[in-house]
């Protein structure tokens, strides 16, 4: 097996911009550049392999041909699906205030999983803000009155973001990321959203989009956040590289590396290694990479090594 470079899919949300292409250097024929899936095997968009022996093949091909435990891991056979999806995202303008549910009501409702997720902020304007959970606790049917007459927004935490911060979104967690910040999200692989507020807008069909309030009030935590706004771990230098943990769950485990010479690493059976390079250029194994580069280091590889000056996000489960 080899580390594969992954194709990223593109998606043209409303509230896109354009800094993924402008920053990243992506290519892609869409208006607007609202996310980009970074490593994906969700029906609704799968990327494929850019090298190698399976270049042109999903990533989901891929697995299946070569099997799940010998290219994602041991850990992977505890989830019916692939356990993650990761996302570059830039919020031009509001996303909706919206909430996933629990694996439990997904699967009931949805007929998939639920949806946790991390998002760590790779770039913010001096005024943005993000919602997180509740300034204080509050009941469901206080909830369902502040929607109905329109003062969601005053029970609401939200919270002014920086570069670095942290948030972690438990499932059940009315959250919104608001304009002007550019965030890398790794999250459950699950596309179950319920839109609770969205300003008014109207989607490409000059429509008010879709609002799912009795869901919404169904799975929310109407309180406020249990989980500070920073990373789980501290950061810790070594020899040619800072790291951080950045999330540390039973869905994912997630590190930060800032690295300035170089840094090794390795895959055991366990779990798969995903690399998002998220700044900066280097190489991995004596092959070039750059800024948007995302890799898939198949579980049970062994060592490998990240050289030059970049910043990556890797992901275990």
């Amino acid at each position: 097996m080899y580390i594969m470079k992954l194709n990223p899919v593109f998606k043209d949300y409303i509230w896109g911009g354009n800094r993924l292409r402008e920053d990243f250097g992506f290519q892609s024929e869409l208006s607007k550049l609202a996310e980009g899936w970074m490593l994906s095997c969700h029906k609704d968009g799968m990327n494929t392999v850019s090298n190698g022996e399976y270049s042109g093949m999903t990533l989901d091909e891929v697995i299946r041909k070569t099997g799940k435990e010998k290219l994602v891991g041991t850990r992977a056979l505890d989830f019916p699906y692939f356990p993650v999806l990761i996302k570059l995202i830039d919020a031009k303008n509001d996303l909706s205030i919206q909430v996933h549910p629990d694996n439990e009501y997904a699967k009931k409702v949805e007929h998939e999983f639920g949806k946790t997720e991390m998002w760590y902020v790779l770039d913010a304007t001096e005024d943005a803000k993000l919602v997180y959970g509740f300034k204080e606790k509050i009941s469901r049917e206080q909830f369902r009155k502040a929607i109905e007459e329109n003062t969601l927004m005053e029970v609401l935490n939200q919270v002014p973001v920086k570069k670095g911060d942290l948030f972690f979104i438990e499932a059940g967690t009315v959250h919104a990321i608001g304009k002007g910040t550019l965030i890398a999200e790794i999250q459950q692989n699950s596309n179950s959203t319920y839109r609770v507020y969205d300003y008014g807008r109207l989607g490409a069909d000059g429509k008010p989009r879709e609002l799912h309030i009795d869901k919404a009030v169904d799975v929310s935590v109407t309180e406020p956040p249990k989980y500070e706004i920073k990373p789980f771990g501290e950061p810790e230098c070594f020899d040619g590289y800072t790291s951080v943990l950045l999330t540390k769950c039973d869905l994912f485990t997630v590190m930060h590396y800032d690295v300035k010479k170089s840094v090794t690493l390795f895959t055991d059976e366990k779990s798969f290694n995903h690399i998002l390079v998220v700044d900066g250029s280097g190489s991995i194994n004596g092959e070039a990479l750059k800024k948007g580069d995302s890799l898939f280091v198949p579980a049970g590889f062994g060592e490998y090594t990240v050289s030059g000056e970049c910043e990556i996000i890797v992901t275990s489960i």
